[in-house]
């Protein structure tokens, strides 16, 4: 029994969408290897507000994260123009220090 060719793409995409676990991981990773590069220390208190900020972003644009997964470099300038700025006011930084230390971290 063939499937309409809608189906198909649709399970397709939807096979692809991460888990709400796997995204909060990905996005503390993400974070504590940027702090690293920055060669900080945030408090834990600061560091999961961050997180809960970033966890938000990413869930609102899951579609497009999803879609372009395997393009880090779009992904960074997604992050710089959505995120880096709310993060860099909470941990007192430079939004470009943020910005240059993320890309560094999420190789994009």
């Amino acid at each position: 029994m063939t499937k309409p060719a809608g189906e198909k793409h649709t399970e397709k995409h939807n096979a692809n969408l991460p888990t709400l676990r796997k995204i909060r991981r990905a996005c503390n990773k993400e974070l504590y290897r940027t702090m690293k590069r920055l060669k900080i220390w945030v408090p834990p208190a600061q560091l999961d507000e961050a997180e809960e900020l970033y966890l938000k972003k990413v869930v609102l644009n899951l579609p497009f994260i999803a879609e372009n997964s395997s393009n880090r470099k779009l992904l960074s300038d997604w992050w710089e123009q959505n995120v880096c700025e709310d993060i860099a006011k909470l941990w007192n930084v430079e939004p470009a220090d943020l910005a240059k230390a993320f890309r560094e971290a999420f190789g994009g």
